[in-house]
């Protein structure tokens, strides 16, 4: 490449030279250079340029000597495959466990549909992968949602052992994040691992195992799940027990969903109608079209929409007018993405909503789901006047147009 770019270099002193051209060539050199300033300089001007060619050299940055390069490096890193502005924008997850803070948690908190399909490179993975072990508590952190948000698909049998030992680690900050990327990418191979973290000593692992497990859909796990869901009755505990039963939706659980679907927990009423819907509980139709327009939660009648379009019901345009409501936003477009290509007929025309939120969730999902004749229709909501519509259309067509 011989991009030339703008950088105002420090010197060791920590004085300020005037801007000189320097060529990406040159710049990706002064990621090795010495000097921890320079190395910080360069860092940031390639995250600004958004050259994704810096991605693999700057990979290395990410194990440093110095804390602040690994987290600049990280945060530079996750810029490549974000739309947004890491340093400054606030981004709020519907997840419900609390946790440290830190930039990457956040952003791994705005869901899968929010990453650039760019493929991230082996070295990068490697990278986030080696700091998980890193001294500094807040690198370990930034590392493992890092990792999160970037691996996509299949691990090396190598990356899939480092994950998978990150659910022993003595940091019960990595375990729990190990937990949940696993969840998010529903990585195979996981289930004995996971199984095991369900007794974990601490709760927001057990949680994010159980979680896991439901996400990967291992029917091994049912007993022990249904133990838990006993066990806790009430709680976070008992919701990601019957979450996790809810995805995997086995027939034998419908009674436990049965139970649940009045409770006062509205969290627990959201995963008892999901459940009895992939279970295919035709008997639990009149209570979820009650539910559906009834219940006092967005989230619990989003669900009972989607068990109900599971059941052979038309509900798929209530889960969309839902999506006015910025907390089930992520929560329906799982749910369509789940139902795939048969919701097409009516997610589609839902680019022209009045909402511009909607337009914008529409748009991701049907990257996920589209096919070529969606294309044109993407091309339109990517000249979308409103900005975050205009970049969802965009990734929907990055993620698209390959496969079309």
């Amino acid at each position: 490449m011989t991009a030339v770019l703008r950088i105002a270099l420090l010197l060791a002193t920590g004085t300020m030279v005037s801007a000189q051209q320097m060529s990406f060539e040159d710049v990706v050199r002064n990621l090795r250079n010495p000097d921890p300033k320079t190395r910080l300089a360069a860092v940031h001007l390639l995250r600004d340029a958004r050259y994704p060619e810096a991605i693999a050299p700057m990979a290395p940055l990410v194990n440093d000597p110095l804390d602040d390069v690994q987290i600049e490096a990280i945060v530079a890193e996750l810029s490549f495959f974000l739309d947004q502005d890491l340093r400054t924008k606030k981004m709020i997850g519907y997840v419900i466990e609390k946790r440290s803070s830190g930039i990457a948690p956040e952003a791994f908190d705005l869901g899968p549909l929010a990453v650039s399909p760019r493929p991230a490179p082996p070295e990068l993975l490697d990278a986030l992968l080696l700091a998980i072990d890193d001294e500094n508590p807040r690198v370990r952190l930034e590392a493992i949602y890092a990792f999160g948000i970037v691996a996509r698909g299949m691990l090396t049998p190598e990356q899939q052992a480092r994950l998978v030992k990150a659910l022993d680690h003595y940091d019960p900050v990595v375990r729990s994040g190990a937990a949940r990327v696993i969840e998010r990418q529903k990585f195979a191979g996981t289930g004995d691992a996971l199984i095991k973290a369900v007794n974990d000593s601490r709760p927001e692992v057990r949680y994010a195992a159980m979680r896991a497990l439901g996400a990967i859909r291992d029917e091994r796990a049912v007993p022990s799940l249904t133990e838990q869901l006993t066990y806790y009755k009430k709680g976070e505990g008992a919701w990601s027990a019957l979450h996790a039963l809810a995805l995997i939706g086995a027939p034998a659980s419908v009674p436990a969903f049965t139970e649940r679907l009045e409770d006062k927990d509205p969290y627990m009423r959201r995963s008892a109608a999901e459940g009895l819907g992939r279970a295919g509980d035709t008997k639990s139709i009149d209570a979820l079209e009650r539910m559906v327009s009834g219940d006092d939660s967005a989230m619990v009648r989003v669900a009972c929409a989607f068990a109900l379009q599971k059941l052979g019901r038309n509900y798929g345009a209530r889960i969309i007018d839902l999506m006015n409501n910025d907390r089930v936003v992520q929560q329906a477009q799982e749910y369509l993405i789940e139902l795939g290509p048969p919701i097409l007929s009516v997610s589609a025309p839902r680019l022209q909503d009045p909402d511009a939120g909607v337009r914008a969730a529409v748009a991701d999902v049907l990257g996920v789901i589209g096919d070529a004749s969606t294309i044109p229709a993407l091309e339109a909501a990517a000249k979308d006047a409103d900005p975050g519509v205009a970049s969802a259309a965009k990734r929907a067509l990055a993620r698209l147009r390959p496969r079309a």
